[in-house]
């Protein structure tokens, strides 16, 4: 099962307040023991709000809003690849995070978890566009 775990903006993040050295070394640490393990498929920091946009479809037409936003924002994530949520909560608990940070984990839905409505023909499509971006960004 893939999983995707969230890790949640905060103040320092927000302002754009970069990771100490020392913390760039013991993210990498752990990035490299999921790696080795097997788990890890992606894994970025986020920029601020302040340098990103939302599109909002509520009216018809898409709308565009310029940040910074508030709220429950993001400011990374990592893709993982987990036996269980369970085994996803296990990894992401070890991350080197300081008190007050937050990550969420959520699975990430697989090609069978839409049944019927997934045609073989949208399957196919699926498919083809994986192989074709893994070619391009590979």
């Amino acid at each position: 099962m893939r999983f995707m775990a969230i890790v949640k903006a905060n103040k320092d993040s927000e302002a754009g307040v970069m990771p100490s050295t020392e913390m760039l070394t013991a993210m990498g640490a752990f990035n490299e023991e999921m790696v080795k393990a097997g788990l890890m498929q992606a894994g970025e920091g986020l920029h601020p709000s302040s340098k990103g946009a939302r599109i909002n479809y509520t009216t018809g037409a898409p709308s565009v809003t310029r940040g910074p936003f508030t709220g429950d924002l993001v400011s990374g994530f990592w893709l993982i690849e987990a036996a269980s949520l369970d085994d996803a909560i296990a990894w992401i608990k070890r991350a080197p995070f300081a008190p007050g940070n937050e990550v969420e984990v959520r699975q990430v839905f697989a090609a069978e978890d839409f049944g019927e409505a997934l045609t073989p023909e949208l399957r196919e499509q699926e498919e083809r566009l994986r192989a074709e971006s893994a070619v391009r960004h590979g």
